[in-house]
């Protein structure tokens, strides 16, 4: 492909994940389909089949996609003892999943089941890469591992609480809850 048509290609997927985020406002995911996100994307069938072979597959890009942003999100977060710092990521983290339709309906719904197995794997995989690089500390790296993956547990039981009750806390309080849960917790266990 030349940058022509990857531009246009990009600009494609785009709008038909746009198109598939509203529909998603307006029905249940099981009941999509592809006449509704053609119609809404304003592109042609061919165009939707030339991106994904059907509904359970652009999911599952949008799924991939969505863990991508995440984790993108957590690389850019360096645990210090600075509230300020803290309170941004996780206010960024809350923005992202006020504004990301998908996965604020995964959370809140038991078909997120296996979303949720999927991030949980991704998870797992980032907490083993970073005990890995983590330098030795008076905490054995299994006890440093299972205290990261109580940072992420508890983060993602927050944030399906919040999606549930269809995010009436604001966005600054939810972040103050998890930055204060971190600072006072996590951070200081990691920091021994």
């Amino acid at each position: 492909m030349n940058s022509e048509q990857d531009e246009r290609y990009h600009v494609a997927d785009e709008a038909i994940y746009d198109a598939f985020f509203l529909v998603l406002k307006e029905k249940e995911l099981e009941k999509i389909t592809v006449a509704d996100v053609i119609k809404r994307a304003g592109i042609v069938r061919s165009t939707f089949y030339n991106h994904y072979e059907n509904i359970p597959d652009l999911v599952s890009a949008i799924e991939d996609k969505t863990i991508q942003d995440i984790f993108s999100l957590m690389e850019t977060f360096h645990a210090k003892s600075d509230w300020d710092m803290c309170r941004s990521y996780f206010l960024t983290i809350c923005e992202y999943n006020r504004t990301n339709p998908f996965l604020a309906s995964l959370l809140r719904s038991p078909r997120g089941d296996s979303f949720l197995e999927k991030i949980m794997t991704m998870f797992h995989r980032y907490v083993s890469d970073v005990v890995q690089n983590k330098s030795p500390s008076e905490h054995s790296k299994e006890e440093f591992s299972y205290m990261i993956a109580c940072a992420i547990g508890s983060t993602i039981g927050v944030l399906h609480k919040w999606s549930v009750e269809e995010f009436k806390v604001p966005d600054e309080e939810i972040a103050d809850m998890l930055t204060k849960v971190f600072m006072t917790g996590i951070l200081p266990f990691m920091s021994l």
